[in-house]
């Protein structure tokens, strides 16, 4: 995470925004007030999905216990007809 202060974010801001963006690199930015993090669009998305995907009542342990199933189970994606 790169930490700054709201001087040096307003100075720079072009710039650690594509960082953020590019690299997914969070920005966390001081002030005298408190402080705020600045995040991707793509790592917001995914952290809403997983919020998302989690509130849902047994789908964790539905998920993890898929994991354990063997291969078997499955049909290959090619024989799939869409």
């Amino acid at each position: 995470m790169t930490n700054t202060n709201i001087t040096n974010f307003r100075k720079d801001i072009y710039k650690l925004l594509e960082q953020t963006i590019k690299f997914n690199e969070p920005i966390n930015i001081t002030t005298k007030d408190g402080n705020a993090v600045v995040i991707s669009e793509e790592d917001y998305n995914s952290i809403m999905e997983t919020l998302y995907i989690t509130s849902i009542p047994n789908l964790k342990d539905e998920i993890i216990s898929r994991t354990k199933d063997s291969e078997d189970k499955y049909v290959d994606e090619s024989e799939v007809k869409w």
